[in-house]
C-alpha cells in the first residue's frame, strides 16, 4: 500500500486547530489523523472533555463540526518525528504560518514542544498558552505529544490538554 500525505480538515472559524509533527505511517495508510493504535489523542480529547463521547480515527473530519482542525508541520508520513529533515521543517513551518494566517482560529494547539520548537524557532517554552504568538491574534498552546511513545501518565497529558476548554466551542452532553 502506497503510503502518502493525509487531508488536512480546515475550515474558518476553527476553536482548535491541532498541529502535529507528521502523520504516523499508520495515518498514511488510512488517510486519518492520529491513527495509530497507541496514539492517545482522541482519549485525550474525550477524558478533557473537549468531544462528548470518544471518537475515533476515521472519524476524524466529524470533529470539524465541533470546531475542531487537523493539520500536521510536515506532511509526509514516517514512523517516528526524528525522520523529518530540517528542510522539512523549515518549508513546514511556512507553510503552516500561511495555513494559520488564512484560516485564523481561536487557538492553535502543538500537538507536541518540538512542534512548536520547529515552527516557532523558540525553545525553553512551558506547556499551555504561550506569551508571544508567531500570528498575532492567535492564540498558540503548546501540549505534549501524543504519541504512545511519549513517556507522560495519560493523567498528566489531560492535564496538560485540559487548559484547552476555555477556549472550546464543543457541545458537551453528558
Amino acid at each position: 500500500m502506497k503510503i502518502k500525505p493525509i487531508s488536512d480538515h480546515l475550515q474558518e472559524n476553527l476553536s482548535i486547530l491541532f498541529v502535529g509533527y507528521n502523520p504516523s505511517l499508520r495515518s498514511g495508510e488510512t488517510g486519518h489523523h492520529y491513527a495509530s493504535p497507541s496514539n492517545r489523542f482522541y482519549r485525550i480529547l474525550f477524558q478533557t472533555g473537549l468531544t462528548p463521547r470518544l471518537y475515533k480515527p476515521q472519524e476524524d473530519g466529524d470533529l470539524l463540526q465541533l470546531g475542531y482542525g487537523f493539520t500536521n508541520i510536515v506532511s509526509r508520513p514516517t514512523l517516528t518525528a526524528a525522520e523529518i529533515s530540517p528542510d522539512e521543517y523549515r518549508e513546514g513551518s511556512v507553510i503552516l504560518r500561511d495555513k494559520i494566517q488564512t484560516y485564523h482560529p481561536k487557538v492553535v494547539c502543538f500537538v507536541g514542544k518540538g512542534v512548536y520548537e520547529q515552527y516557532s524557532d523558540k525553545r525553553g517554552m512551558p506547556w499551555g498558552v504561550q506569551p508571544q504568538p508567531v500570528v498575532t491574534g492567535v492564540i498558540e498552546y503548546v501540549c505534549p505529544s501524543s504519541s504512545g511513545l511519549v513517556r507522560m501518565k495519560l493523567e498528566e497529558l489531560v492535564a496538560i490538554y485540559s487548559g484547552l476548554l476555555a477556549y472550546s466551542q464543543a457541545e458537551r452532553s453528558t
